[in-house]
């Protein structure tokens, strides 16, 4: 894929490879920030084309076939507030700790520019600090859009500033709930290998050579393991882009409900990866805490549709 950009317009380019595959569905895949609804909006609106010309969502493509998308890009005038529903478990003076619902995108995006996370903390919040992007105010770290769980944002500079370098440092402790495809065996492991952009697929992630990619290491454990599958406890030690779920794919158990790079499950609408504790200092004390979430619904009842299988 090959994406070129203006001020007002990014258009990336791709090569359809699969036989086919329909259109709306093939791009919301290769651009996940997009939803299959938004891909379908784009389309009409003749913004995504194939072979030059104007298609409909419901095409089916030709191996070969060159699709050329062109996505608005996002002006920080664009940002407002929006009075959406927020779980906030923790808040004081620095930062507050967000359980992030599944389906939330962290901060507007090409194709995204609205109902954000971000748009949601600025209705409560109209001076969350700049953080290098006009996006991404207060924004330390972020979870995919259909990861949910626990999140921190900071609400000064001086509070950003300080979990930033936590971050980066590696300092902070992060938790995920995640059930694989498989039988994951040893019950305990470490995977390390870099993670780069896909030369395939560019909107996707992969893991490439040490040149391509960055260091990348995820720690796991076997909690237990239920019918075809495996719930693991993950602690990435790095916070590459899809980490979790490009490692695990890449030793040959794919995250469930993954449509990216997993496996699909019926018991699952989307992946099965949840930010389950955030631990770090609190920047006006020093002193060491801890955050969780527990499993919210549709993964719990999806456990219990596998097991009830096994």
């Amino acid at each position: 894929m090959e994406m070129k950009s203006t001020k007002d317009l990014k258009v990336y380019d791709l090569v359809a490879d699969e036989q086919g595959a329909r259109l709306d569905k093939y791009v919301a895949k290769h651009f996940e920030e997009l939803s299959r609804g938004q891909v379908q909006k784009l389309i009409d609106e003749g913004r995504i084309k194939v072979n030059d010309g104007k298609a409909k969502a419901g095409l089916k493509l030709n191996t070969g076939d060159r699709l050329t998308v062109n996505l608005p890009s996002i002006t920080p005038t664009e940002l407002a507030a929006e009075a959406i529903p927020l779980n906030i478990i923790y808040e004081d003076d620095d930062l507050l700790i967000v359980d992030k619902p599944a389906g939330l995108t962290v901060h507007p995006a090409p194709g995204h520019p609205s109902h954000t996370l971000v748009n949601a903390l600025l209705s409560r919040f109209s001076d969350l600090p700049d953080t290098g992007d006009r996006q991404r105010p207060g924004i330390v770290h972020r979870l995919d859009k259909d990861t949910s769980g626990v999140m921190v944002v900071a609400k000064n500079k001086a509070a950003y500033e300080n979990l930033a370098a936590q971050f980066k440092d590696r300092s902070v402790i992060k938790g995920y709930l995640v059930l694989v495809k498989g039988h994951l065996t040893p019950e305990n492991g470490v995977i390390e290998a870099p993670v780069g952009r896909d030369s395939r697929h560019r909107q996707r992630m992969a893991v490439v050579t040490e040149s391509k990619g960055r260091e990348a290491c995820t720690d796991y454990h076997v909690i237990k393991y239920t019918g075809d599958y495996t719930l693991l406890e993950v602690k990435p030690e790095t916070g590459r882009t899809h980490q979790i779920r490009v490692h695990l794919t890449a030793i040959g158990f794919p995250v469930a409900g993954d449509k990216v790079y997993g496996a699909k499950s019926a018991h699952l609408s989307r992946q099965f990866v949840h930010a389950s504790l955030l631990g770090f200092k609190l920047p006006s004390s020093g002193e060491y805490i801890e955050f969780t979430s527990e499993l919210p619904p549709d993964l719990t009842e999806a456990l219990s549709e596998i097991a009830g299988q096994g």
